[in-house]
């Protein structure tokens, strides 16, 4: 049985800058609300006409990975596509992805778990690396929200929080099995999957038809909801379990830990982790002060971040870890 191996990395983020003094000017917030809260400095979001769309975003994010990979786009023999804003509600952004790139007719995979998507993504890709059915897997996680947020007082709370923007990763065949993914970690308690969700549209309480025939303004089940304290509270203990389940599985300890990369949900949760864990500022990589939080976009591009950066380097053992709707959250073990 092989390793899957991550060979390529690549990360697209939208040119318009939006800080939080910017979204001061329509809706009751201010930098220092923003900032105490999420620790979110700044976000990029797509401008109208751009062009950007959660396929287009990805596409631009992949062209850099397979680059980097040293690969052909035609090496390509599977794609896997983690988002919760997909261009259309069917199909999916991976057919999209194998199109804009003129890959051969190659399988293309969805993966709706928000926040955690690019993990769960991560852990198909490895095992179907693993057990020999492809060699080469471009994973993409990537996410356009701000055209779905309610950019209003009512809905700053979340608003804040989310940016626009793509990553990438080119998996390969590593036949040393000390080396590339170790293991993946994959969790779901469905009982709390109100407390962050989007209602609308869906076929199991806001129909179609239903909001046509409504037509109501005041109707916020077209926005996303987050009982925030409640998502904290979980989160934290969620984060620090999975990540001890893919150490305790490795035999590896805390002290370990070259790099750590956590969803960028919400700085003050990475802190709460960091300081948990013991972690120096070296072995955690935080980007959310600039792009928000780009949830299923979030881990591939603060990874490849880390990797330009020079912070992850050959031998070190870095883990991916993430908590978000659902709930879901889960944790990959990668010795690079």
């Amino acid at each position: 049985m092989y390793n899957s191996k991550i060979i390529g990395l690549g990360k697209y983020v939208p040119d318009n800058v939006v800080t939080n003094d910017d979204l001061s000017k329509f809706m009751d917030t201010n930098d220092e609300w923003i900032q105490e809260r999420t620790g979110i400095k700044e976000r990029r979001w797509v401008e109208k006409g751009s062009g950007d769309t959660t396929a287009t975003m990805g596409v631009k994010a992949a062209k850099v990975a397979i680059e980097r990979s040293g690969l052909d786009k035609d090496d390509i023999d599977f794609i896997i596509f983690a988002t919760l804003s997909p261009d259309m509600y069917f199909p999916g952004p991976g057919v999209q992805v194998q199109h804009a790139l003129d890959i051969k007719t190659v399988g293309a995979l969805d993966v709706r778990n928000q926040c955690s998507g690019f993990v769960y993504a991560m852990s198909v890709a490895d095992n179907f690396i693993k057990t020999g059915m492809y060699k080469n897997i471009l994973v993409i996680g990537s996410e356009l929200h701000s055209q779905g947020m309610d950019k209003t007082t009512r809905g700053r709370g979340v608003t804040v929080i989310f940016g626009d923007g793509a990553g990438a990763a080119v998996l390969t065949r590593e036949e040393d099995n000390s080396k590339g993914v170790l293991s993946t970690h994959l969790h779901s308690q469905g009982e709390h999957a109100e407390e962050l969700v989007l209602v609308a549209p869906g076929m199991g309480q806001r129909w179609v038809s239903d909001i046509l025939a409504d037509n109501d303004p005041d109707d916020v089940s077209y926005f996303p909801h987050m009982n925030g304290q409640f998502v904290f509270k979980n989160a934290v203990v969620r984060f620090s379990e999975v990540i001890m389940e893919g150490l305790m599985k490795n035999e590896l300890q805390v002290e370990d830990i070259d790099m750590l990369i956590p969803h960028q949900a919400n700085l003050r949760i990475s802190q709460f982790i960091q300081r948990r864990f013991k972690l120096n500022d070296d072995q955690v990589f935080n980007n959310i002060q600039k792009y928000g939080n780009t949830t299923a976009a979030s881990i591939p591009i603060a990874l490849t971040e880390a990797w330009e950066e020079g912070k992850i380097k050959e031998g070190d053992t870095v883990v991916l870890a993430a908590f978000g709707s659902g709930f879901t959250w889960g944790s990959v073990i990668i010795k690079w």
